[in-house]
């Protein structure tokens, strides 16, 4: 895409110092302002944003905002228009290498920055991608398979209900030996383990990958990522729907997580991902794979079993001191089928919201209860509050993760409405999101201590 050189976005005085350099879109310029020299090129800004900033691209790659002072001069160094656009690569098939589908949505991982507003949006088509990493032809026939294109915070229950039947078109075909979807990574977690529940036991891996850079940047983990996951999909036996993220900050080894299992846990690191209450599935250095769980499912052993629907009519309450149980009443009289609290400690929430919570359940709503710490269990027989809640009817779900039940609820929903039925499948392991027990050391390791995790992996 082109972008005009017209002044876009700077207005007022700062519009008028741009204009008397000579200044446009896409200028290479240099600032002088008191003590400082600033050089880079011109980019646009939102019309949201302030007029006091000057948006600059330097040499390195990075962005900048300078603060405009009436006593700062600009000099016009040079012109460069610029096109952040790839090209599209033809894509040669090798019969000798494995077929992978990759399913595009959007996401860092496919997306860059969009300098007239400053966010990142998705842009790079699969086909773009493939441009940008040629290591993917030396691993597989990769064919891109753009699905839709919308950042994760927009993703719906129907979108991940497309995504598993797209998944399941390309399994049925026979001829892929594993699928990659490209997603952003804010709410990976979510159709991952909506992914798991919907198309458990496939007969090739189904690799959820992400980015927490935009492509464009110089730090971005998009290629790093990509390729480790066309690795993974391409030569692993492990028949279950994953994760595959930086390992660390560094670009030295890439994690396998089981979707049922993994949160994002930091907003920007490039290692913001860690399998909670048990080590990673597996880990990918150097082009190898290296398995550490046993318990997965080889691809092929079990009986695919496609299951693809979701009720969408289900909430999720992170409870707070001082909730108002009328939150509670208003799912009920919305007519919501379930209800998932993310409760305190053991799974608690105020003794004042049980009354609306026996309503909900009278009612034949089925109300589960996590728990807020993350790493644990929930132990609604341990205090008082947790017994009166076990008696109104809620369903404790063992250390299942709050997203992974709510994905849960949704799916189970479409199984049956029988309350009984449900709160023996949803304390029925189906995709690993039920730990029997958790590693003795997983929640020291896996709180983003990089050297705890190296250490445990080497002995592994």
């Amino acid at each position: 895409m082109e972008f005009d050189d017209f002044l876009k976005g700077y207005r007022g005085s700062l519009r008028a110092m741009l204009e008397s350099a000579g200044a446009r879109i896409w200028s290479v310029i240099r600032i002088v302002r008191d003590n400082q020299i600033f050089e880079g090129v011109l980019l646009p800004r939102s019309e949201l944003d302030d007029d006091q900033h000057i948006n600059l691209k330097l040499k390195n790659g990075y962005n900048i905002g300078v603060k405009y002072t009436s006593n700062m001069r600009i000099e016009v160094l040079d012109y460069k228009p610029a096109s952040y656009r790839l090209p599209e690569k033809e894509i040669i098939f090798n019969p000798s290498k494995p077929n992978i589908t990759l399913i595009g949505t959007g996401g860092t991982v496919a997306s860059r920055l969009d300098y007239n507003t400053g966010a990142v949006i998705p842009a790079f088509t699969p086909s773009e991608l493939f441009s940008a990493v040629p290591e993917i032809a030396e691993i597989c026939n990769l064919t891109p398979k753009p699905v839709m294109s919308i950042l994760s915070e927009n993703m719906k229950p129907e979108d991940w209900v497309r995504i598993a039947k797209e998944v399941d078109k390309e399994i049925s075909g026979g001829s892929v030996k594993g699928i990659i979807i490209a997603h952003g990574t804010d709410t990976m977690t979510y159709t991952a383990s909506a992914i798991a529940f919907m198309l458990r036991n496939p007969p090739v891996p189904i690799v959820f990958v992400g980015s927490q850079r935009s492509s464009d940047r110089p730090s971005s983990d998009a290629a790093f990522n990509l390729v480790n996951a066309c690795i993974f999909a391409s030569e692993s036996n492990v028949g279950e729907v994953v994760v595959c993220m930086h390992g660390s900050s560094s670009d030295n080894y890439a994690l396998i997580h089981r979707a049922t299992r993994v949160r994002k846990m930091h907003s920007s690191r490039r290692d913001a991902f860690k399998s909670i209450g048990s080590i990673p599935l597996g880990k990918i250095e150097d082009g190898r794979i290296q398995i550490f769980l046993k318990n997965y499912n080889i691809a092929g052993s079990k009986r695919y079993d496609p299951q693809i629907s979701l009720d969408s009519k289900v909430a999720l309450l992170y409870f707070h001191p001082g909730m108002d149980p009328g939150l509670i009443d208003y799912f009920i009289d919305k007519g919501y089928h379930g209800i998932v609290l993310i409760g305190t400690g053991l799974g608690h929430v105020s003794e004042s919201l049980i009354p609306s919570i026996k309503r909900a359940v009278d009612s034949r709503i089925p109300v589960l209860m996590t728990t807020q710490t993350i790493w644990g269990y929930t132990g609604l027989n341990v205090y008082e509050t947790g017994r009166k809640l076990l008696a109104a009817g809620v369903i404790p779900c063992s250390n299942i993760l709050p997203e992974v039940a709510y994905t849960k609820l949704m799916w189970v929903l479409t199984q049956t409405d029988d309350l009984e039925m449900i709160r023996s499948l949803i304390n029925t392991n189906m995709a690993g999101e039920i730990l029997d027990r958790e590693e003795y050391n997983g929640f020291i390791v896996l709180q983003g201590v990089e050297r705890g995790l190296e250490n445990i992996l080497k002995n592994i």
